[in-house]
């Protein structure tokens, strides 16, 4: 199983409708793979499923089952601020430790609305997964722009574009 996760909990955002186009690539190709979109997280998340009161949000647990079920992952990363939205941190910061990530694969597609395309939030990300045991697939496409180059469900930059076949296929193998 793969989960893709949407990794903002801003709503209607750019990020889960990557995140659909991404599932949509591997459902295509016959692959399981589930949604988990951060705006989903409870509206209290910070003081209802962490610290004391771990485990006692269904809501987050369901969700931290799904990631217990997957052993690949994608992160679509949107760029806060140079860098990745806090409700990632928080997520991942709620999740169990060692065992939610540790020895498990992922891959990281980063979005912006400049030039840059979320490559520092992809390196701060990267700096946390390894932290945590994941292995992170090396390719980490990236969409610039994101209000021109990805317009009704497609993604408008053939190179970016294939850069993301590229990557589902090498995830697969991974």
């Amino acid at each position: 199983m793969i989960s893709v996760i949407a990794c903002t909990n801003r709503p209607n955002s750019n990020s889960l409708k990557v995140a659909q186009y991404y599932i949509n690539l591997l459902q295509e190709k016959g692959i399981a793979c589930t949604l988990i979109d951060l705006n989903a997280l409870p509206e209290a998340y910070l003081f209802s499923a962490l610290y004391h009161n771990q485990g006692k949000d269904l809501v987050f647990n369901s969700i931290k089952e799904k990631i217990a079920q997957s052993e690949k992952f994608v992160f679509v990363v949107p760029e806060y601020n140079g860098s990745f939205p806090g409700v990632l941190k928080a997520f991942i910061d709620g999740l169990d430790y060692p065992i939610s990530f540790k020895n498990k694969k992922c891959a990281l597609l980063g979005i912006s609305s400049g030039v840059m395309g979320g490559s520092l939030a992809l390196s701060h990300l990267t700096d946390i997964l390894n932290y945590l045991g994941m292995h992170v697939l090396a390719l980490k496409p990236r969409i610039t722009r994101i209000e021109k180059t990805f317009i009704n469900g497609e993604i408008t930059d053939t190179v970016v574009k294939d850069l993301i076949e590229i990557q589902v296929k090498d995830l697969l193998a991974f």
